[in-house]
């Protein structure tokens, strides 16, 4: 037999009796008890989910009644900039996005900054997950912060370096890359985000890093010869540096020591080969 019309109206709606269901039968506007009860879920749903997201207040926080509602909350994430001598010339590791943003373009290997984490332990752990590299000490370079620089949201980025021998490197393109591999800083491809500005500001810095600090020897072996100091020194900065003066500057500053053995460079005398002293570090 079939349903009467008020029957099937009260089955459509799930008790709602605020639709209308034919003719002369009156419109209501009270809910029914299963869609208040739907609703109820919802927000009950929604503020579990907003308690999770807000950050964790400390006690002295609470006591005091902070609200960190109050103020707009910027991500941040870090970028790691690691760069070596191959080929006989300067190189930087670069990936290919793999998602949205800038998807299937290149960048520097970075990522978004975990509530516990600091920024240091957040930057070891983008890239061993994007490039498969570990056990790497890095420098905290720069941080950039200007208000467009990611499409997504406003993105505080903190820079970490590292300039290091890539034959010590097993780099492999992990979870969050398409590609992993060198590039000459030289003759870099499009980049995502502001990552040329990055890596300009770098270069920069590496070559100023040359005057004061031990950053040079890193590229090196344990032991070398002038020449092969020299040349380091060439391709950071991009250009030929007399031979002569090189060797007397680099000499007077008391940072090499004389190891006593040689090597053959060429159809040229046997060189001298160095270390360098790190008791003389201060006087660079």
């Amino acid at each position: 037999m079939p349903l009467p019309l008020s029957s099937l109206c009260f089955s459509i709606y799930n008790g709602d009796e605020s639709g209308y269901c034919g003719v002369g039968q009156k419109r209501t506007n009270r809910p029914g008890k299963r869609y208040l009860e739907s609703m109820e879920r919802t927000e009950a749903q929604r503020v579990s989910e907003a308690e999770e997201q807000a950050p964790a207040l400390t006690e002295e926080a609470k006591a005091h009644g902070y609200d960190p509602s109050k103020y707009e909350r910027p991500s941040v994430t870090v970028d790691i900039i690691i760069m070596s001598l191959r080929q006989g010339d300067l190189q930087v590791l670069l990936i290919k996005r793999r998602s949205w943003p800038f998807e299937g373009m290149w960048a520097i290997t970075g990522g978004f900054v975990n509530m516990e984490e600091s920024l240091e332990t957040a930057a070891k752990r983008e890239l061993r997950e994007e490039t498969g590299v570990e056990d790497v000490y890095l420098e905290q370079l720069y941080t950039f912060g200007d208000p467009g620089r990611d499409p997504r949201t406003r993105v505080i980025t903190v820079v970490y370096f590292a300039l290091l021998d890539s034959e010590r490197l097993q780099v492999r393109a992990a979870d969050d890359a398409v590609e992993v591999g060198w590039f000459s800083v030289y003759d870099l491809p499009p980049l995502a985000f502001d990552h040329a500005q990055i890596l300009q500001y770098a270069l920069e810095r590496l070559r100023g890093k040359l005057e004061y600090t031990r950053i040079a020897f890193n590229l090196l072996p344990e032991q070398f010869t002038l020449r092969e100091l020299q040349r380091v020194y060439e391709i950071i900065h991009h250009r030929r540096l007399d031979k002569r003066n090189f060797r007397k500057k680099i000499l007077s500053t008391g940072i090499l020591e004389d190891t006593g053995a040689k090597k053959m460079e060429g159809t040229h005398r046997p060189a001298r080969l160095y270390r360098f002293n790190p008791e003389a570090e201060g006087k660079l």
